[in-house]
């Protein structure tokens, strides 16, 4: 998980809904606000364009009509993770408040051998990082059969995002290139490092891990 920053003010239209009897939340330019301020990427597993999406409550409204149509508890997320998350996880890191510092408070590692798996290491005691872990641990190595089976998919997909990063950054240290080619090479790492790519914190975890690479490309955080 990482920061997003939520779009303000709030679409106008959800003061309306919310004095329903069957108002719907998902009014107006919501969708459109809502993909935007997320990169079109679930927020819990980082997956970019998802095919499947869901508007999630962060904080789960149970019938609270003022948490089921604020803003600021709307978020994107697909279907995956928002099966797993439901009411099960009410007190996890809030990846819209940049007070939360949520990449320096959970590192995330994927390991693919000898068994593929991902690494999810809580670097603080709080409760909301301790929640935010078993929820990351549950959706990258699954909970039911079901849900582990789409878990593995879901580590193919990273798997795959990891590698392609990877060989930018071996063919970046490769002798002998000249500057266009370096330069072309660096374009690709920095697009991987952004927010709005696929999968970054696992891509950003691994710069984070080396010293070479944390002083040459961390600087591309956005």
């Amino acid at each position: 998980m990482i920061y997003f920053e939520k779009s303000q003010p709030a679409p106008e239209c959800l003061n309306i809904e919310k004095n329903k009897a069957s108002g719907d939340y998902k009014c107006g330019d919501v969708l459109n606000r809502i993909k935007k301020d997320f990169f079109n990427k679930c927020y819990i597993c980082g997956y970019k364009e998802p095919t499947t999406i869901n508007v999630e409550h962060f904080r789960p409204h149970k019938g609270n009509t003022e948490l089921k149509f604020k803003w600021e508890n709307l978020f994107w997320s697909c279907g995956h993770c928002n099966n797993i998350k439901l009411d099960n996880y009410d007190n996890i890191i809030d990846c819209t408040d940049i007070n939360e510092n949520i990449e320096d408070r959970i590192k995330i590692t994927m390991k693919p051998y000898p068994k593929e798996f991902v690494v999810i290491e809580a670097l603080d005691t709080n409760s909301s990082t301790l929640s935010t872990t078993a929820l990351l641990e549950a959706v990258f190595n699954g909970t039911t059969q079901l849900k582990t089976i789409e878990a593995g998919n879901l580590r193919n997909k990273i798997l795959e995002e990891i590698g392609d990063f990877q060989k930018y950054l071996i063919n970046y240290y490769s002798d002998g290139l000249i500057e266009d080619e370096k330069n072309f090479l660096l374009l690709h790492i920095k697009k991987h490092l952004r927010k709005s790519s696929n999968f970054t914190s696992f891509k950003r975890a691994i710069v984070r891990e080396n010293k070479i690479l944390k002083e040459d490309f961390e600087q591309y955080f956005d």
